[in-house]
């Protein structure tokens, strides 16, 4: 299964690509949106994690434009980020993320069954 993580901060790019490497997934990571939308180009991936707060567009407009497009709209994608006030899950989830996760209470084995899960309903 093919996994893109689109998130900034190095560490945890770094962190999250191991750990589901170590499980499995073929991944692929970007580090912003022009980054992201040139790995989409030769890379399906099966499920997308993506952090909102990034450099050029945010997350939420990479996530709008991602659902606009026929060839990706259909991959579900999980929302890694820092903020989780309720207004930025609702606007999340209204744009069409699968689900939201608040980085400061998840673990990466959360996040490998959250992908699981997903896809298995898929």
């Amino acid at each position: 299964m093919k996994v893109l993580v689109v998130e900034d901060d190095e560490f945890l790019r770094q962190l999250v690509g191991r750990k589901l490497g170590d499980a499995g997934f073929d991944i692929k990571t970007a580090i912003d949106a022009q980054n992201a939308f040139n790995v989409l180009k030769d890379f399906k991936p099966d499920i997308i994690l993506l952090d909102l707060i990034l450099p050029g567009l945010d997350g939420f407009q990479i996530l709008t434009k991602i659902k606009k497009d026929k060839s990706i709209a259909d991959v579900p994608v999980i929302i890694l980020s820092n903020l989780g006030q309720k207004e930025d899950v609702d606007k999340a989830m209204a744009l069409g993320a699968t689900d939201f996760l608040v980085k400061a209470y998840f673990t990466l084995d959360e996040i490998v069954k959250k992908i699981y899960n997903i896809l298995d309903k898929k």
